[in-house]
């Protein structure tokens, strides 16, 4: 019986204290996408990208031009040439077409590898900047503000722009 109530005792002192921790838990927010898109080096980052599909575009422009001139030029001269000499035409300029769809796509693709390759080391300062805030003011866990439906409690962003030098 001593043995019961000793082992009751100590069950309801650990859900007691428990509670207590669960209790003391503190939860801050912020919109993590919204502190990305301000940080400095994401807009250096865009920059750079918007300055690389500029010039992707250029000369993917260039490329279609040449193509459309090639093409007028081979209409013009279709009748004044054989059947073989016409489908030989056709068929390099359905390359050439090829090509200049290989390019965009590949354009695409590289500007997509850069940004991701570009937001990774900026999303890691982020997240340490962001983990060095709620050290300091105490929090447990910080919840990401944009998937949340009610965001009455702390939020952090102010604190770690700061943090990271953001006015």
């Amino acid at each position: 019986m001593k043995h019961l109530k000793s082992l009751l005792l100590v069950a309801i002192l650990t859900l007691g204290f428990n509670s207590v921790t669960q209790a003391q838990t503190k939860v801050a927010h912020l919109n993590f996408d919204e502190l990305i898109s301000i940080m400095p080096k994401t807009k250096a980052l865009e920059a750079d990208l918007e300055k690389l599909k500029k010039n992707y575009d250029e000369e993917i422009k260039v490329a279609d031009a040449a193509l459309k001139t090639k093409l007028t030029k081979y209409n013009e001269e279709a009748k004044s040439q054989t059947q073989a000499e016409n489908q030989k035409r056709a068929q390099e300029v359905q390359a050439e077409e090829q090509k200049i769809y290989s390019s965009i796509q590949a354009a695409n693709e590289d500007l997509q590898q850069r940004k991701v390759e570009g937001l990774n080391p900026i999303i890691e300062e982020a997240r340490k900047a962001v983990t060095a805030v709620a050290k300091e003011k105490g929090f447990a866990y910080v919840i990401d503000a944009s998937t949340l439906l009610v965001a009455d409690g702390t939020d952090l962003m102010a604190d770690v722009k700061a943090k990271l030098g953001i006015k």
